[in-house]
This record gives C-alpha cells, structure tokens and sequence, in this order.
C-alpha cells in the first residue's frame, strides 16, 4: 500500500495531444492490451461529438475514428481476448463493435435491442461470450438486455438478437453494468433508482439470478469491484457519494458496509475535490482508490481504507475544464484523463517533456449532464 502511495504522490503530466475535434470532449477512455513483446497500445475515446477515436499511446497521435452511431453514446471497451475489437453502447438501441484495423464505419457486430431500448451503459464478460446493456427507463421499465458476444468471422456485420433482459429489478435508469474481472457469470448494475444489484447470470431466472442487493439511497453514476478476491463493490453516485460494501459477509452477523461517505465535497473541501469521476482497485497493492476532479480541470487522487477515504494527490496544470474521464494503466502505472477542454492526457512517475501550458476551456454543454434526471432521495426496497 505504501509503494502505491508513493507512485500516485510523484505522479506529473508526461504527454498530452487535442482530440482531433476540438470542440468535443472526452467521455470515456479505454486502452487495448499490448502485443507481446511489443509497445503498440491503443488509445480509445468515446467522444461527445458522437465518435470513438483511436489514438496510438506511445505517439498520442490519431489514427481513425468511427462514427456509425446515430445516437448518444455511451461507454468505450476494447475485447478481453482480441485487442483488436472495439465496441460502445448507444441510445439508438445497439451495440457494435469495430475491428480497429479497419478505417470506416461498418461494424463487424451489431447487438440489436427491443425497440423501445436506448442504451446508456453497457459491459462484456470476462471471457468475451456476453454482452450485456442497461436501458433508459420506458414507462415503467428499466431492462438489462443481454446477448451471445461470440464472433464469427464468416458472417460479418451479422445483426445479434438478444439472448433474453432482466426487467423487474431496477424500475429506473440502468446507469452502470459492470462484469466480475474473473467470474463470468457475475455481473452487477447500478441504477438511478439507489440500487446496485448482483447478478448470477448462470442461473435459469431473474429471480434466481438476483444475487445480492445494495441500497445507496442516491443516484448511482459509477460502481466496480474490489478485494483480492473480487468479493467487494463499490459506486459512486451522481451527488458525490462514495459506498463500499463486501458481499462475503452478507451471510454473517458483519456488517457488509465498508465505507460510506454521503458526500465527498464535504470532506475535501480544502482540496477542492468538486466531484468524483470514477475508482479502479490496484490488485497488486490490495488498495480502492478513486479519482476526482475540480472545474479548473485539477484531478485529485484518494485513497480508500475501513477507516475512510484520504486525500493523496491533487495533479496540477494540466487540464483547465471539468473531467470526464480516466483510464489507470497497470502495464506501467499511468494514468489516462479526458476532459471538457478536449484534451487526453497521460500522467506518469517523471515528466517527458509535456507544455505546461493548460489548453483554454472550451464552453460547451455536456451531454452527459443534459442527461442525467435531477435525483430525488426516497426510500428503496432492499434485499
């Protein structure tokens, strides 16, 4: 924990590149695994101009775009197994998917909703089999859709049906999917309506398969996993919440809450933490550590422990607009940040030669805030 410590605290902005439209700003970042032997990662981002742009990591130069969407996009993620493969979500009602090789706009797979669908989150399966999409609410129905994700390559820019949805345990936006990092039967979502539910997809029913339920009385924005043995969840919620809970010792006398924090600002204050942009567990270091953010574009780096959250870093003089997005490098611990000034940086141990200037904001609307529904605390039925 120490040795992590010390990497986020000598942390300095080592390169930065403009998004090839300036006037866009980066809403997700993914970054493909390496070649063995190799250096040739790629750097994916979802943009708020309705694109996703690839960019070479070690140069932060463009390489290609695709723009197929007709719609919002939401979340950018690169395949497990297959470095190649590149998909995003979308409020048309699909999924598709992208063989970065390829310049153009054509997907190789294209995951097709129910018509009333509009994708705002979605996720893949450890081992690349499923694919799995939460909804925008419709009347009263909030769905999680999912489908078969294997390819074949013999029938490309094949059309998938879905599988089968979940429809009866969020009755709100489904905001965040996120798989198990090792089990690919676990899933779990977060939703507007305060509920982060656990899922067995193995099982033969929604019913069965609810597995767990965790109440943050509050509008989830972001949730992933934690512990070493991937037994924790966490989220983060659109009034600047932090929960923590460990599902191991739901069938004990324990509490399974590990950290609770209604309101993150409160207790940052004085480091201008204006609001929290997502967390990553560091596996190797056994530690949770979120990410935040100041509208002057300074990120903020916090480190979580049963004993609360603390204040570790606050990165300087690189981005001057809000931050939208983060993306931790485990191959050489860096860090990626994408913001509303339309810049994608990287963050290492020793500075490479990056302007110190900061790009001037861009004043633009986020869709992303145009998005999310004013949240109304009530009380929720918990498991």
């Amino acid at each position: 924990m120490e040795a992590l410590e010390e990497q986020l605290s000598h942390l300095h902005l080592a390169r930065r590149c403009a998004v090839k439209d300036k006037q866009t700003y980066v809403v997700d970042i993914d970054l493909s695994k390496p070649t063995e032997g190799e250096n040739d990662e790629k750097i994916a981002i979802l943009c708020s101009n309705k694109s996703v742009q690839l960019y070479d990591k070690g140069t932060m130069t463009f390489i290609r775009e695709y723009n197929g969407h007709p719609g919002v996009l939401s979340e950018v993620k690169f395949s497990h197994s297959n470095r190649l493969i590149l998909s995003s979500a979308c409020s048309d009602g699909t999924v598709k998917s992208w063989d970065t090789r390829v310049s153009g706009t054509d997907a190789i797979q294209i995951f097709t909703g129910y018509p009333s669908n509009a994708f705002i989150s979605f996720d893949i399966s450890c081992n690349d089999f499923v694919v799995c999409a939460g909804t925008e609410k419709v009347e009263e129905d909030a769905f999680l859709v999912f489908w078969d994700a294997r390819y074949n390559s013999e029938n490309k820019s094949a059309r998938q049906d879905p599988l089968g949805v979940y429809a009866e345990s969020h009755f709100d936006d489904i905001t965040k999917v996120c798989f198990h990092p090792t089990n690919p039967s676990m899933v779990a979502s977060g939703s507007t309506d305060g509920l982060v539910n656990v899922f067995n997809i193995s099982k033969d029913n929604e019913d069965d398969a609810l597995d767990s339920t965790c109440n943050s009385d509050s509008s989830v924005s972001s949730l992933g996993w934690a512990g070493k043995d991937s037994n924790q969840i966490f989220c983060l919620t659109h009034d600047e919440g932090f929960y923590w809970w460990d599902l191991a010792q739901i069938d004990t006398n324990k509490p399974i809450t590990l950290s609770k924090i209604q309101d993150v600002r409160e207790e940052f204050g004085t480091h201008n933490v204006d609001y929290l942009i997502g967390g990553i567990y560091h596996k190797k270091e056994d530690t949770l550590f979120l990410v935040g953010g100041s509208h002057s574009g300074n990120v903020n780096l916090l480190k979580c422990s049963n004993d609360g959250v603390k204040h570790l870093k606050t990165l300087h003089g690189g981005h001057s607009a809000t931050i939208r997005s983060f993306y931790w490098d485990f191959g050489d611990d860096s860090l990626l940040t994408g913001g509303e000034d339309a810049q994608l940086l990287i963050w290492k141990q020793e500075s490479q030669g990056a302007s110190p200037l900061k790009k001037d904001s861009m004043k633009i609307a986020s869709s992303v805030q145009q998005r999310v529904r004013v949240h109304n605390k009530k009380s929720y039925r918990t498991k």
